[in-house]
């Protein structure tokens, strides 16, 4: 990309293909195991046993950038799958079973030893069943119990009352699946698993998103936004899949340090802002330069998304007396914060505030079940704070109904109407 300006965005790009080339070397060549899992399975179980973990999401997103999507969704499509089926979840299969029908980025997946999927829609477990039979893997599935107490101010709470945030049954249910999945994984790798290793993991983990916490308070802060939203995203996903590792915390710092000299030397992602925008679901991965689209003509700069913020406020957990228990509180209610009424709307307008956002991008996603049940609620929530909203209708990896032109023209009236009047 032209438009990078941090070094650290290089050397985050960088370490993902290296990262994935390694994993692919290890695969084929010394026969190990490795698995492939939603991004809301807890990574670090894995990566306990020596089992590398491919986020499902982060995959998909790549084949969305090398514009390979609609050549393997065509491919779906015409096999008779379900048109409704969530394409972020059903794209990594369908560049699996159609593989001859576009040119997967970096020769593609292996094959994996574990397939493992949280069930928080009714697509997954059918994608992860036939993707699972395809490869001739195994499969694990994690049951998403729901949240019946929705405390106000999640974030408030996740750090050092997580026992208060995540109701007893859950907790202790989501711990047992997690109990299960250390078993197999085990059996997997012939390794055992260190409970103690899992507490130092987790307090790394800690570390790192604290050291996020400090940039997004940087950008916050800052007269001008320091760094654009699509580079915090590349900075900040490629620590998130070894989070907790050495080399994560490592670069976590790097980050930290060129944005907080860009503020103190007082250089801003786009001289001049007149804008703070932010957005609201998943990376346009098809199309991101949409994100930077609006800074020459309006001086209306994104600063702001979920990939960052999430971090601190939903993995840092203090307290590690029990760590299986702090891990499983962190992944017992991924969704309710990110996307279900009233949590996500209360951070959203949390968030807005904190960053003082001049307008909200909103994506109402055309498959994602989970993620399109609270934005109307978000919506809502934000206008009452007086933010103005552009619900913007588009599928994450699905380029093929994108209108990029009529898009771009809607955020152009949005911020000539309503944002910069």
């Amino acid at each position: 990309m032209a438009d990078r300006q941090l070094e650290a965005t290089r050397a985050a790009s960088a370490f993902q293909k290296q990262w994935f080339a390694d994993l692919r070397r290890r695969v084929f060549d010394d026969r190990q195991p490795y698995a492939l899992i939603q991004a809301d399975v807890p990574f670090e179980l894995f990566d306990l046993v020596d089992i590398p973990a491919v986020s499902n999401q982060w995959w998909a997103a790549i084949v969305a950038a090398k514009r390979q999507a609609p050549n393997f969704l065509d491919a779906m499509d015409a096999d008779g799958l379900h048109r409704d089926l969530c394409r972020y979840c059903s794209l990594g299969y369908a560049s699996t079973r159609y593989a001859a029908a576009g040119d997967a980025p970096w020769g593609g997946l292996p094959t994996p030893r574990l397939l493992c999927a949280r069930l928080t829609c009714d697509c997954i477990h059918r994608v992860f069943e036939l993707w699972a039979d395809r490869f001739g893997a195994e499969l694990f599935e994690i049951d998403h119990p729901g949240a019946g107490d929705l405390p106000p101010r999640w974030w408030d709470l996740g750090r050092y009352r997580w026992r208060e945030l995540v109701e007893p049954h859950r907790l202790a249910f989501v711990v047992s699946t997690l109990e299960r999945l250390v078993s197999r994984l085990e059996a997997i790798s012939g390794r055992a698993f260190d409970r103690d290793a899992l507490r130092q993991r987790l307090e790394l983990v800690n570390q790192q998103e604290e050291v996020f916490d400090a940039v997004r308070g940087l950008i916050a802060t800052a007269p001008e936004c320091p760094v654009r939203m699509t580079e915090q995203i590349t900075n900040v996903m490629a620590t998130q899949w070894v989070r907790g590792s050495q080399w994560a915390l490592a670069h976590a710092r790097a980050f930290h340090d060129e944005v907080k000299r860009r503020v103190d030397d007082g250089v801003a992602a786009c001289p001049g802002e007149r804008a703070r925008l932010m957005w609201i679901g998943a990376g346009l991965w098809h199309d991101t330069g949409f994100y930077t689209a609006f800074e020459p003509s309006h001086r209306a700069v994104f600063v702001w998304s979920m990939y960052l913020a999430f971090g601190p406020d939903g993995y840092i957990r203090y307290g590690l007396d029990d760590p299986m228990a702090a891990l499983a509180s962190r992944t017992a209610s991924f969704n309710e914060y990110l996307h279900n009424p009233p949590w996500a709307a209360e951070w959203s307008v949390h968030q807005a505030r904190q960053h003082r956002i001049d307008g909200a991008l909103v994506l109402r996603p055309r498959s994602m079940k989970p993620a399109a049940t609270g934005r109307l609620f978000i919506e809502r929530a934000l206008e009452d704070a007086g933010i103005p909203v552009l619900p913007i209708e588009a599928d994450v990896v699905d380029a093929r109904g994108w209108d990029a032109d009529g898009a771009r023209a809607s955020v152009r009236s949005f911020l000539e109407t309503r944002v910069l009047r």
